[in-house]
């Protein structure tokens, strides 16, 4: 009798596979404070070139930088139907960051809101999605890219003494851009959503799935987290799947142009 044959283990090994992901997610979170660091320069640099081209008004620089950060989330999103933690992980530190050097006095940018607010302005950013997250409507990756835009919105905008200070007519508050270019996200997933279904045709598939969220919805308000998950679970091997990154930061970029460009004008 021969010899069994010896070699390494095969990758679909599911040990082999979890080692491996865990070793992808360390080299990612390895990296996420250095890209961090990079995201907060990016708004520097941002901020001071604006107000060498534009001297008076709002200091657009950071909301340019952060808009980037969203138009290449929505990117990835659309093109892998993820949006990846080297991406929005950094967003969200990043913009923590700011909110510190806020509150200690340092003029990195123009932005006025302190750590607090800008820690309480990611929460709100991931409490609006976490329903939807739970019944597994939206991705991860979706919350934390819109937990991400919220902690940017936290730093800049702060209780709104950013655009008192710029000379525009609002008070405007990030807890209120948050809400609202998320509201704004979500209207734009409704017509994306739509379009799709329209699209593909699958009426029937489509309105049993939605059928089916709105009663894990009841259930959640009922408190039956465990009966909620198992049916999210058993629905989501069968849902097409909505790159959601891509309405939310249509959301989130038509707003900032409305509140600041359309009704300034």
């Amino acid at each position: 009798m021969s010899a069994p044959a010896t070699g390494s283990l095969p990758t679909t090994n599911p040990c082999v596979q979890e080692t491996l992901l865990d070793r992808d997610l360390q080299r990612q979170l390895a990296w996420v404070p250095v890209w961090a660091l990079v995201w907060v320069a990016a708004g520097l640099v941002a901020d001071r070139l604006w107000s060498l081209v534009y001297p008076h008004g709002l200091n657009g620089g950071p909301l340019l930088v952060i808009s980037a950060g969203m138009i290449l989330a929505a990117l990835v999103d659309g093109w892998a139907f993820k949006v990846p933690n080297w991406l929005t992980l950094p967003l969200i530190l990043s913009g923590w960051i700011l909110g510190l050097c806020h509150s200690l006095g340092w003029p990195v940018d123009s932005g006025t809101g302190g750590l607090g607010v800008t820690l309480l302005a990611t929460l709100l950013g991931f409490g609006l999605l976490l329903p939807m997250l739970i019944i597994r409507g939206v991705g991860e990756g979706d919350v934390k890219m819109q937990m991400g835009f919220a902690a940017w919105m936290g730093a800049y905008f702060g209780v709104g003494d950013t655009t008192v200070a710029a000379g525009l007519d609002l008070r405007l508050h990030a807890f209120a851009v948050v809400l609202w270019a998320f509201v704004c996200g979500a209207l734009f997933g409704g017509v994306f959503g739509l379009a799709m279904i329209l699209l593909r045709r699958r009426f029937r598939d489509n309105a049993a799935m939605f059928h089916a969220m709105a009663n894990d919805l009841l259930l959640l308000a009922q408190g039956q987290m465990q009966q909620m998950t198992q049916h999210a679970e058993q629905r989501r091997s069968r849902w097409v799947r909505l790159p959601y990154g891509i309405p939310l930061c249509v959301g989130f970029l038509f707003y900032l142009w409305v509140v600041l460009i359309v009704l300034q004008n």
